[in-house]
Order: structure tokens, then sequence, then C-alpha cells
């Protein structure tokens, strides 16, 4: 009896080694999900949904209007802001300094008659010939003309001086800040065209074409990647023995030929928790979650179908 019972203990154990040099799993592929960045209508839906897809292809294209007026908008800013800064390096025209002197020549003019009337009427006011108001309006008048001049002369050295450095600066700011807005309309008109960001197989169009899509919900979902990869559960006691690019035998579901793939990914810490205060029997029941990638000559392989890892 004690022989029997040796023996049905070895091949229970032989059974559990057996098992545990196996890591379960299925195939997988990442699985890429675009997602809406405006509230529009869907105007096109070029490629149907199961379709090998490259790089850089249309998925999805959205209304695009309402963002090409916005992008209008910022153009027509950017060209203002310019035409701004351009101004105030080149200064004023020769037109505006003629004017301006032409407006200080009249400023002196006018003062020159002015004074000369109020001396006249002093002149009469000690004769007692004229009033006081008359003396009183006619200082007014060449006080009003001294500070005409005073303006003109101003707005002619404003000219001439040119622009302030703080004004230009400020010009070159607001400048800067339209061309960064344009460039923002830019991105979110591009946005509306939703494209491939990986190769891959378009599983899942979510949305009909017509329909007014949300913010932020999917457009589109890439399985991405030529051949899938088997995502298997790693034991604990394999662990240490695995690290990535290490060749190992995938079986698949199926496929009566073993495929060797290569060890893409493991897990650092364990898939089912806590991993922490455990006895060492228990350590063992500890799995590390892995993938294993197929090469691209298994690129028809769906997802989903179990796959097993033989471990060393």
């Amino acid at each position: 009896m004690r022989l029997i019972a040796v023996l049905v203990f070895l091949v229970i154990t032989g059974c559990d080694n057996a098992a545990n040099k196996i890591a379960l799993g299925t195939l997988e592929r990442d699985r890429i999900a675009h997602t809406a960045t405006a509230n529009e209508i869907i105007v096109a839906l070029p490629i149907p949904q199961g379709s090998v897809v490259k790089q850089g292809m249309l998925l999805v294209k959205l209304d695009d209007q309402l963002q090409k007026a916005q992008l209008a908008i910022a153009a027509a800013n950017v060209a203002k802001a310019e035409a701004n800064l351009e101004k105030l390096r080149h200064g004023a025209r020769k037109e505006e300094l003629a004017s301006a002197r032409a407006t200080v020549q009249g400023a002196k003019s006018a003062l020159a008659e002015s004074e000369s009337n109020y001396s006249r009427l002093l002149s009469l006011k000690n004769q007692q010939l004229v009033s006081q108001s008359a003396l009183d309006k006619a200082l007014a008048t060449r006080n009003s003309h001294s500070a005409n001049l005073q303006t003109a002369q101003e707005a002619l050295l404003l000219l001439t001086n040119g622009s302030r450095e703080e004004d230009l600066r400020a010009a070159e700011a607001e400048l800067n800040a339209a061309i960064a807005q344009r460039s923002a309309e830019t991105k979110r008109l591009s946005d509306l065209s939703v494209v491939a960001t990986r190769d891959g197989i378009l599983d899942n169009l979510p949305w009909n074409l017509g329909e007014r899509v949300t913010i932020g919900s999917p457009l589109a979902i890439i399985l991405a990647g030529k051949a899938p990869h088997a995502r298997v559960y790693v034991p604990e006691p394999h662990r240490v023995k695995l690290n990535v690019g290490d060749s190992l035998i995938v079986h698949v579901d199926g496929i009566a030929e073993p495929i060797t793939g290569q060890l893409s990914w493991i897990a650092s810490e364990p898939a089912f928790t806590p991993y922490y205060a455990l006895s060492q029997s228990e350590r063992a029941r500890l799995m590390y979650l892995a993938e294993v990638q197929l090469p691209d000559s298994y690129a028809s392989l769906p997802n989903g179908i179990p796959a097993q890892v033989e471990l060393p």
C-alpha cells in the first residue's frame, strides 16, 4: 500500500509540474481607439469595418466648415498683427510727416497773428479805446493758439522719433499670440480628419454616416500590428527564468505545428493580489501577465483564440 501511495504521489506531482510549465491565455492585438475632438457630423467613412489599414489612411471625416471659418479668422488676425508690427518698425510715412510739419507752420502763423492782435488791443486799452473784455478775449485767443502750436510740435516729434521699444515688443507679442492661435486652429481642423496612427485592422466603426458624434467618444477602433501576440499568465516560479527577448514555443488551438514567438513584455507585478505576506506555497499561485509576439507570417490569426506557451 505504501508503494502504491508513493507512485500515485509521483504521478500527481509530475502532472502538476507539467501543468506549471504551461502559460495559458489568448491571442490579442493592441486596441487603438481614435476619439472625437469635436461635436460634429460624420461626412465620410471611406474604409469599411474589417479592412486592413496602413498608418496615415483616412478612417473618419467630420464636418469641418465651422473649423475652417475659425482658421480663417485666426489667419486674418495674424495678418493684422504682422501689418501693425511693420507699421511700428517703419515709422511714419513721408506724407504723414509733411502733414504734421504743415500743421506746425499753421499753428505758428495763427499764434503770430493772435499775438499781434493782442499787442494792438493792449495799446488801445491803455488809451481807453477798447474794453477790458475785448482785451481778455484776445489774450485767450493767443493762449489757445500757443497751446495748439505746442500740440502740433509734440505730434511732429512723435512721428520723427519713431516707435518706442515697449510698443515694438508688445506688437511682437501680439503677433506671436496670433500665430500660436492659428496653429491651434490648424491642429483642430486636422483632427476632424481621423487617420490611422498604426498599421492594423479596422475592427469597429461605432458611429454611422450622418450622425453627430459627441466629444471624446470613439470613432474608430483599430487592432494594431500584423500578427497577434499571445497574452498569457506566467506562474510565479517561472518569472525569474524569463526575460524580454526570449524565444518561446506557442501552441494555438486549431494549428497543429508549434509556433516560435518572442517574449515582448512581462509584468513586474503579479496580476492577482494581494502579493505580500504570502507563504511559499501561496506565492506559487501568483500569476504574471506576459505577451509573446508571434511572427508576421501569422497575421491572419484572429483575436481571442486560446493559446498556450511552453515555459522554461
